[in-house]
């Protein structure tokens, strides 16, 4: 028997979802190794975007089976309405996975999502936005010019080409230092990275005054949530190496794939040393650079360290998934 009334039917009107969900991909199994500085990464990336993005929006984090520190610091920020939905995994549920239950859940009529190594700058989503407003048939929007695959862009180029009112151009269009910075934050060394630099081209449109350079990535960009819709479910036996599906099945379907001209955002990857004034907070992260860890971090010796690293942890997370 049911004792009095559900006071909810007396409630008038409920909160309706901002238009933009920005959603975040949160994953940090523990705190040591690579992981070592993920959660002052994962701060770092979150608070530029509480500091840069002024636009009404809700934030929906995924987290996708992290350590007890991560959940914790996640709902504390939930606790205090800086987070506007969360969701928890108990376990990795690869990228696929996740973006599988992030695209469906996602309340808005745009979604914007990120990793959680992302840095954000000021006007990351304005522009964003602009090009995705101005373009016809866009399927995604990075904030950040970088150069992608051929092979993901071959509809946008032949959008382009056959489009009288795009300006196509071709050419070294991204200043070397910003060049770098993305493509040194992969982890590649700086000869490697000359090298793609000098043998590649940009490809900049401009479409009704407005700017933009061919490609996207997975890793971070804005979309309308019907098209991302139309992608779902994601199949992946991996939890990562199959990522770019996404890149794929946008460039399958005739979906323009689009980047900011501007550096809007930066990968800081797994860790904030390479970014002027931004120090971790844990201490033991805060040390000085020691003459071991210098010979450590020499080129012959940091690859070995970090392939048997590699080793490991493929065969202690073999079938647990990773981010």
């Amino acid at each position: 028997m049911r004792l009095g009334q559900n006071p909810a039917k007396f409630v008038g009107e409920v909160a309706r979802p901002a238009r933009i969900t920005v959603a975040v991909l949160t994953y940090a199994p523990f705190l040591n190794g690579y992981f070592a500085e993920a959660l002052d990464v994962m701060r770092a990336g979150l608070e530029s975007l509480w500091r840069t993005t002024p636009q009404p929006y809700d934030l929906m984090v995924f987290d996708n089976g992290s350590c007890s520190e991560v959940v914790r610091y996640l709902l504390e920020n939930q606790q205090q309405s800086r987070i506007q939905y969360l969701l928890l995994s108990e376990r990795n549920m690869g990228k696929g996975g996740a973006w599988n239950a992030i695209f469906k859940a996602a309340p808005g009529e745009i979604l914007a999502y990120t990793d959680c190594d992302a840095l954000f700058y000021p006007g990351w989503l304005e522009r964003s936005l602009e090009i995705l407003e101005a373009y016809p048939h866009v399927g995604m929007v990075t904030a950040r010019p970088f150069r992608t695959p051929d092979e993901f862009m071959t509809k946008t180029l032949a959008w382009a080409e056959s489009t009288p009112e795009v300006r196509v151009e071709r050419g070294q269009l991204i200043p070397w230092e910003t060049f770098r910075e993305f493509d040194m934050s992969l982890g590649q060394s700086e000869q490697d990275v000359r090298a793609r630099y000098e043998s590649t081209q940009d490809i900049r449109l401009t479409f009704k005054g407005v700017p933009a350079h061919v490609g996207a990535s997975h890793y971070q960009f804005v979309a309308y949530r019907s098209v991302l819709d139309t992608f779902v479910p994601f199949e992946m036996d991996r939890p990562m190496g199959q990522v770019r599906q996404l890149d794929r099945r946008m460039n399958d379907a005739g979906y323009l794939r689009l980047m900011t001209p501007e550096p809007l955002m930066m990968n800081l990857s797994n860790s904030l040393r390479a970014v002027p004034g931004m120090e971790p907070r844990r201490g033991a992260l805060a040390r000085r650079r020691s003459l071991a860890r210098r010979i450590v971090e020499a080129g012959p010796l940091r690859r070995l360290l970090l392939g048997v690293h590699d080793a490991i942890f493929r065969l202690y997370y073999a079938g647990k998934g990773s981010r």
